[in-house]
């Protein structure tokens, strides 16, 4: 002992002082004896123990012979009174790693699991694995004592007995754990919330377990419909299908459990936070999950560490289409800062590419444009990589992004150019089309670009299209045999490949060179090098007497046949295996020490073994009270309950008399409320007035006040929730508090006519500038309309409805409800033998940004009747269709109106001038080139305009050139410009179309729609 404490000098006083208040980081009750300073003698002792017991703890395995002399010091300072001390000198007997004194640990463990102290309970929790760790066969009774230490109703016990791999353990605890969780320490909080994702996933089935079956049948709903009796009788199988399909319902554990840990997404520490997240994407409903964005999103305010775990596990959740629409409505949020590190960006990056749809990609491609003008080489080849798989994922800006891809071939940086061929050589693979001038473009890069990876795909592209450019090709070779022994191994595989392909293509030109390339790749230092040259030569100079071999004849299909394009997703879609925010998640990698989670229970378990039976414990008084009873009727029987149960309580002396006494109480309290909701009816109170809740929620809330005695408080809450939506609904709105404007983070995006302030490169993605508000006002007016169609559209066949049949057409004509509107005139007709009563729209579905005015019902249609309606439609500028149902004699019809995007904009007018300044604002990506060839029938101007003004609504601009129409208009919900050139070409019957718009999606789909009717006679 003497020597130990000689070398207290080597030890921090201070440092090990504050060190011993806690194990594991946990923070310990201050002392009154040994706070109040060294004045006292007893102070100074309690103190100097203290620190012994700091400096035995760090050197008790180094000298752990010495350390036994001690032995009896720690028994006696184990009854102590001050709790510091009986801690601590636990905290050093399970130090030291010494067999010998196991029984004299285990006893010391047992005696301080039953300790007065919350503190000292803590610390035997945390000397349990110590001693399992040194000696394994006290498992059993070790078990014990977790047990007992689980029952604990002090949530600084509980966050430290957990034991997260013995769910037998767990049950009859585990609503007391989720009511307690609210209140125990941050990080034992985080190790519960693991424990119970676990349980949640072996105890309670899938709450999305319906999901795929259901989107499965909406999708084939209509695939069968062949005849009205066969409609009625899929209608029948669907319906006993569904009842037999149906969801079960939620174990009201798995309820409580979610009610529990929600509060906990407020938390102020992060790892709470993630590891309610993660709870929440495992075990919890689709539609419950999204409560989880806002809180994530709050966390991208704290460090640059946090950010990247937590932007990593929204890059996982967006990866999948079930999960990203949750994100969606915080897309600003992704946005990346220049103070970003390089990591940071590159998570952001990913996150927009896989929240990109068409409603967002013009907002998301000019911000694109703002990150390529960066000085990071790392970020502008992510985002040059983000605007190819927006390309290759979204139709509508496929040729927008590949022409502005085309367009960054100029730029001065080779990292950008180098990047860009290489996205461009993905989507010439998935693009049908001749592209002869982009292939043009790249091989006059060969001789500037030097970075491998550019090269080499420059080659690989001029191999593939060989055919169509028979001219440049054999050049390119050529220049590429001179520097063939310079160029990296990956080059020189691809200009293996060349040669051999125009061999195969054009051996007349080409034979001398390729044969001159492969006597180089035969003595190259690159032994895969020689090997491929060895491989390909014989296709190309067969050795004598093989010339008729069948892989040489077939050479042509085996190395010019068609290749699959290239699939790209998201780099985290393959991570849904790990658990969300685990270090396997994060690296992508399993781990050492991970384990999978569970999966969900086909058949869910017994959910009694939750049950916790309250103990009785035998009343001493019980006996003189019965005596009392006799004697005077003056004691009632719920005196006698009352003061029986108090006596209980007063009598026990240890920890699980005063638990087994509060759970008996609980009964009673549960019994009176059970009794007091069936005398008193329920009532609600509704804008002041009190109201009687119908006889269906009253049962509703017997059954939730007949839960267990752990979670009788939160049930009830759950119950009040549950039962009464309309009184929320009707409250008058409350003033949000500085909380609720701290986690509302919802940023509402800019107005229209707002510009962006992002710089330009060379036109590519330029945004257009904000023009003179007086000029335009002045210049531009509203037009008429110069064609009103009459081509309908069918919505509803009476093949599946059974007699009501709608079609719809775009009227052109403005809407009084709203100038943002589309007026679409519905045609109802009842074609069928039954009169049809309350037709009207139900209920809608409608995309965000989207909004539908619906026309007023119609009472009754007689057979043979036909009513003509007119409804309003926002589509926000988008092609999205507009999702509602129409009922009609109580049954309802899911449809889907799609718009047509030359109905979604309105003619007006402006001089020549104005259209000419408003055309050069708009170019780079908000530009858009049509090229069609006109039937002979089409191919003079006068047609040309009638064919644009049927497709779609414009008007027409005077224009200086006799070969060149121009048309402008405005979107109906933005009031953005749509400007349309057209430039007749009689030589050939050609006509080239050019789109300018803000909204790059509208100029691609007018210029589709516009060329199939130009082509159309």
């Amino acid at each position: 002992m003497s020597k130990l404490s000689g070398g207290m000098a080597q030890a921090s006083p201070n440092a090990s002082y504050h060190q011993s208040y806690g194990d594991g980081g946990a923070a310990s009750p201050a002392s009154t004896g040994s706070t109040t300073g060294f004045g006292s003698q007893s102070g100074v002792m309690e103190a100097i123990k203290k620190l012994v017991y700091v400096y035995l703890t760090r050197y008790a395995e180094e000298q752990q012979d010495v350390a036994l002399l001690s032995i009896s010091t720690f028994q006696r300072a184990l009854k102590d009174p001050n709790q510091l001390i009986r801690a601590s000198a636990l905290r050093v007997l399970s130090s030291i790693r010494v067999t010998m004194i196991v029984p004299i640990m285990m006893l010391a463990i047992r005696d301080s699991a039953v300790d007065m102290s919350a503190f000292v309970r803590k610390t035997a929790a945390h000397a349990i694995p110590k001693l399992y760790s040194l000696d394994p066969d006290q498992k059993d009774e070790l078990v014990n004592i977790i047990e007992k230490l689980l029952g604990d109703r002090t949530t600084l016990v509980v966050g430290s007995a957990v034991c997260p791999e013995r769910i037998e353990l767990i049950h009859k605890n585990f609503r007391k754990l989720c009511n307690l969780l609210v209140d125990v320490e941050e990080w034992g909080q985080v190790v519960i919330i693991g424990m119970l994702t676990r349980y949640a996933r072996t105890q309670f089935l899938d709450p999305n377990a319906g999901d795929e079956l259901d989107e499965f049948e909406e999708s084939s709903r209509d695939f069968y419909a062949s005849s009205e009796e066969e409609d009625r009788k899929k209608t029948s199988s669907n319906q006993e299908g569904a009842k037999k399909r149906s969801r079960p319902k939620m174990d009201p554990d798995h309820r409580l459990l979610f009610r529990s840990t929600k509060p906990l997404l407020q938390s102020r520490n992060a790892s709470v936070v993630m590891a309610t997240a993660q709870l929440y994407h495992h075990t919890a409903p689709k539609a419950e999950v999204q409560v989880v964005a806002k809180a994530l999103i709050r966390l991208l305010r704290s460090h640059k560490e946090i950010q990247a775990v937590v932007l990593n596990c929204i890059a996982s959740m967006t990866s999948t289409k079930t999960r990203n629409n949750m994100f969606e409505p915080h897309l600003r949020n992704f946005f990346v800062r220049s103070s970003d590190p390089t990591h940071i960006k590159i998570l952001k990056l990913e996150i927009i590419t896989n929240l990109a749809n068409a409603g967002n990609i013009g907002i998301i491609l000019r911000e694109f444009q703002s990150y390529i003008t960066s000085q990071d080489k790392f970020c502008i080849a992510a985002t040059i990589q983000a605007i190819g798989r927006c390309a290759s994922t979204i139709d509508e800006v496929t040729d927008t992004c590949l022409n502005g891809l085309v367009h960054l071939l100029s730029n001065r940086d080779q990292a950008v150019v180098a990047e860009s061929v290489v996205v461009i050589k993905k989507l010439l693979q998935s693009q049908t089309g001749d592209h002869k001038e982009i292939i043009t473009h790249m091989a006059k890069l060969v001789d500037s670009i030097q970075v491998p990876a550019a090269r080499a795909a420059i080659v690989w592209v001029l191999g593939e299209y060989c055919e169509r450019v028979p001219k440049i090709a054999p050049d390119v070779l050529r220049k590429m045999a001179k520097s063939f022994v310079n160029e990296t191994p990956e080059v020189k595989t691809q200009t293996l490949n060349l040669a051999l392909k125009l061999c195969l293509t054009n051996p007349g030109q080409t034979k001398l060179i390729a044969q001159y390339v492969f006597n180089l790749a035969r003595y190259d230092q690159n032994y895969d090098i020689r090997d491929r040259a060895r491989f390909m030569r014989v296709f190309v100079f067969p050795p004598p007497g093989h010339e008729t071999n069948k892989l040489l004849l077939n050479a042509k299909n085996i190395f010019l046949a068609t290749k699959p394009p290239p699939v790209t997703e998201s780099k985290f879609k393959d991570r849904e295996v790990y658990q969300l925010g685990s270090l396997s998640h994060f690296l992508n990698i399993r781990a050492n020490g991970y384990q999978d989670l569970p999966s969900f229970p086909d058949v869910a378990p017994d959910s009694s073994l939750r049950n916790v039976e309250p103990i009785k414990v035998p009343n001493p008084w019980e006996k003189s009270l019965d005596k009392l009873k006799k004697k005077s009727t003056f004691y009632s029987e719920s005196d006698g309950e009352s003061g029986t149960s108090d006596s209980s309580s007063s009598s026990s002396g240890n920890n699980s008399s005063e638990s087994s006494s509060s759970e008996d109480e609980s009964d009673h309290g549960d019994a009176s409320t059970r009794t007091l909701k069936q005398a008193i009816p329920a009532t609600t109170i509704v804008n002041g007035e009190s109201k009687k809740a119908p006889k269906k929620d009253e049962e509703e809330m017997e059954s939730s006040s007949e839960s267990s005695d752990e979670s009788s408080s939160s049930e009830s809450s759950s119950s009040e929730d549950e039962t009464y939506p309309s009184a929320r609904g009707n409250r008058p709105a409350v003033a949000q508090s500085n909380l609720d404007l701290l986690l509302d983070l919802s940023e509402a995006p800019p107005a229209s006519g707002t510009p962006m302030l992002t710089p330009s490169i060379g036109g590519f993605l330029s945004p257009s500038n904000a023009p003179n508000a007086k000029t335009l006002s002045e210049s531009i007016s509203e037009a008429e309309v110069n064609f009103y169609p009459t081509k309908s559209h069918q919505l509803l066949s009476k093949m599946s409805t059974g007699g009501l049949q709608v079609s719809y057409r775009f009227t052109r004509s403005s809407l009084l409800y709203s100038s943002c509107m589309c007026n679409v005139e519905l045609t109802l007709s009842n074609l069928g033998d039954a009169e049809l009563i309350d037709v009207k729209i139900g209920a809608k579905q409608m995309a965000p940004g989207m909004s539908l005015k619906e026309f007023p019902g119609i009472a009754s249609m007689d057979p043979g009747q036909t009513a003509v309606v007119n409804v309003g439609i926002d589509f926000n500028d988008t092609t999205q269709g507009a999702k509602f149902s129409l009922v009609a004699s109580g049954r309802c019809f899911q449809v889907t109106l799609n718009p047509i995007m030359g109905e979604l904009v309105k003619p007006v007018s402006m001089p020549e001038g104005l259209f000419n300044l408003e055309q050069g604002k708009l170019k780079g990506m908000n530009e858009t080139e049509t090229k069609v060839t006109l039937p002979e029938a089409n191919a003079n101007l006068e047609t040309i305009k009638k064919k644009i003004f049927e497709g779609v609504n414009v008007a027409q601009v005077p224009s200086s050139e006799d070969d060149t129409l121009k048309f402008v208009a405005k979107t109906l919900s933005a009031q953005v410009l749509v400007l349309i050139r057209a430039k007749f070409n009689p030589e050939g019957n050609h006509l080239r179309l050019n789109f300018n718009c803000e909204k790059i999606v509208v100029g691609s789909m007018l210029g589709k729609e516009l060329k199939v009717a130009l082509e159309s006679t």
